[in-house]
């Protein structure tokens, strides 16, 4: 009996995830409030961790593990004020990205709850919502 298909080979594997992350930071560097979370001038950096931490996640290759230890989400984020408003403008970026390399519409709906879980797990300060917030519940 075979072992059941990953959700990173699902979807297409690294090349998937190459697109998604790339079309993400696409709207991360375009934005005024998000891109000063990201302190390094090249993005590049930034975006080879991320992917390779969803990589990882979605059951792809462990080099997340292997070059940087436990994710240690939360520890990781705590040096910047990660606030309301900055997780929806976040879950937009990806909302966005996760539109444009289309995937079936069973495995967006996995991937986004995990994204607004994680989104809203790495609020770290209040602030109040900015008008045009995108609605993040689900409903």
């Amino acid at each position: 009996m075979s072992e059941p298909q990953s959700f990173y080979d699902a979807v297409g594997g690294a090349e998937t995830f190459h697109r998604l992350v790339a079309a993400f930071y696409r709207g991360v560097a375009a934005d005024p409030e998000l891109r000063p979370m990201y302190p390094e001038q090249d993005l590049g950096p930034a975006e080879v961790r991320f992917r390779m931490f969803l990589e990882q996640y979605w059951g792809g290759p462990r080099v997340y593990s292997e070059q940087r230890g436990h994710p240690r989400l939360r520890m990781r984020h705590h040096p910047f004020a990660v606030t309301p408003g900055a997780r929806d403008r976040w879950l937009g970026h990806m909302r966005a990205a996760l539109d444009e390399i289309a995937l079936p519409p069973e495995r967006d709906e996995e991937i986004w709850k995990y994204m607004v879980m994680a989104a809203h797990s790495m609020v770290n300060t209040d602030e109040p919502q900015y008008p045009g917030a995108i609605d993040v519940s689900g409903g």
